[in-house]
């Protein structure tokens, strides 16, 4: 399981008080409200940064760390990531997962087929799509829909889908 999820990537900067835009990775940008703070890896080393101030513009997030006060501090940051520790990360409901914690799980038809792990989720606007790879077979696309997931266990690492028509 992974220890902590990339939440955005900054842009670049904005103004010159030391905020930056942030491209949200996360599927809700409205996040970024709850967060307190966040960890910068800057590719050399990872800081632990305190969220002061949180917009948003367009697609993007605007955020001010309190401890960078003006551009040139920030300046160097452009395209890099940043994470939330799992303890900060946002609380799923009931048959939520994230999908970091799901790649790499066994798929199995509700017949007991073997059909590959989870190499991927597309997120459409939709639902989400399943990428299932198998060594020899083309790539699976199943909706992430009730109708074809039956159950993601996740301490057994499976994942049970049934295969509708039409979908291979």
């Amino acid at each position: 399981m992974e220890d902590r999820f990339q939440v955005g990537i900054i842009s670049s900067t904005h103004g010159i008080g030391g905020e930056v835009k942030v491209y949200p990775t996360t599927d809700d940008a409205k996040r970024f409200r709850k967060l307190k703070q966040v960890i910068l890896d800057t590719g050399k080393e990872e800081m632990t940064l305190q969220v002061e101030r949180v917009r948003f513009f367009k697609q993007m997030v605007i955020l001010k760390f309190k401890e960078f006060q003006n551009i040139n501090e920030v300046e160097r940051f452009r395209g890099k990531s940043l994470y939330v520790t799992r303890e900060n990360a946002v609380k799923l409901q009931k048959d939520e997962y994230f999908i970091a914690d799901m790649i790499g799980l066994s798929v199995v038809s509700t017949e007991g087929e073997d059909l590959g792990e989870l190499a991927d989720v597309i997120q459409t606007g939709a639902n989400d799509v399943y990428v299932v790879k198998k060594d020899g077979q083309p790539d699976l696309l199943l909706p992430a829909i009730k109708e074809c997931v039956r159950k993601v266990d996740m301490e057994n690492g499976v994942i049970t889908v049934y295969l509708m028509p039409g979908l291979r």
